[in-house]
């Protein structure tokens, strides 16, 4: 018994089906993918600017002194809440981020040196002993408020009275708390950090891309889904 043929266009049944057009993507808001960044550092830029984030510099004016009895985590973390906020009102919708930096000696707090004795000050201190480079981060967005406080543990080697004039005579000193940046030249004067590498250098990364996250910034790898 023959069976019937089926008809020509049967096969049509099984065709596959065109592929679903794809949803145009909305246009990205670039408020939410620009982060201002409350700093004059160059370190801290190119540290944000590494890991892909689009920067607005916007650099406050503010009082870095420190009040009695304060401690250098809170100390650094009332500074870059100051930073932060007097920034935030000229960029509304935004997300703000700003920092502060010290270098801890037992009781004594190192900032920037004021000149090239005080620098040298500070080296002959940290000669030899084991310090700690304390990192006030505050992020001020749509997301709200966020901070934190990041410490590394630095140890210097013996400095040398004259390997340390040498130092301040290049000039690098002169701007980094703690008179020196341990990415540059400075860092022959480290023998050993347990911590955040990137904190010495003026921003601990890992936690702050956490942070501006929290306050709404949409971060590279996530703008790209």
């Amino acid at each position: 018994m023959k069976h019937p043929r089926a008809p020509a266009h049967a096969g049509a049944l099984f065709a596959c089906a065109p592929p679903p057009r794809r949803a145009t993507r909305p246009p990205m808001n670039r408020s939410k993918n620009t982060l201002v960044l409350a700093s004059s550092s160059p370190r801290r830029k190119l540290l944000l600017a590494q890991a892909g984030l689009v920067l607005v510099v916007d650099a406050p004016r503010v009082d870095e002194g420190d009040l009695p009895g304060e401690t250098a985590r809170d100390f650094v973390l009332r500074v870059a809440r100051k930073k932060a906020h007097a920034v935030s009102p000229r960029h509304p919708g935004r997300v703000v981020l700003a920092a502060d930096t010290a270098v801890v000696l037992g009781r004594h707090l190192f900032g920037k040196p004021r000149g090239a004795e005080d620098a040298l000050r500070m080296l002959r201190s940290l000669s030899g002993e084991e310090h700690q480079v304390i990192t006030g981060v505050c992020a001020l967005g749509p997301g709200g408020q966020h901070e934190a406080a990041v410490a590394t543990r630095v140890r210097f080697a013996p400095v040398s009275e004259a390997q340390a004039r040498w130092y301040v005579a290049t000039g690098e000193p002169s701007d980094k708390a703690g008179g020196y940046a341990i990415q540059e030249r400075g860092g022959m004067l480290v023998e050993s950090i347990e911590g955040s590498f990137s904190n010495v250098v003026g921003l601990p990364l890992a936690e702050t891309l956490v942070l501006v996250s929290k306050a709404g910034l949409l971060l590279p790898w996530e703008a790209e889904q």
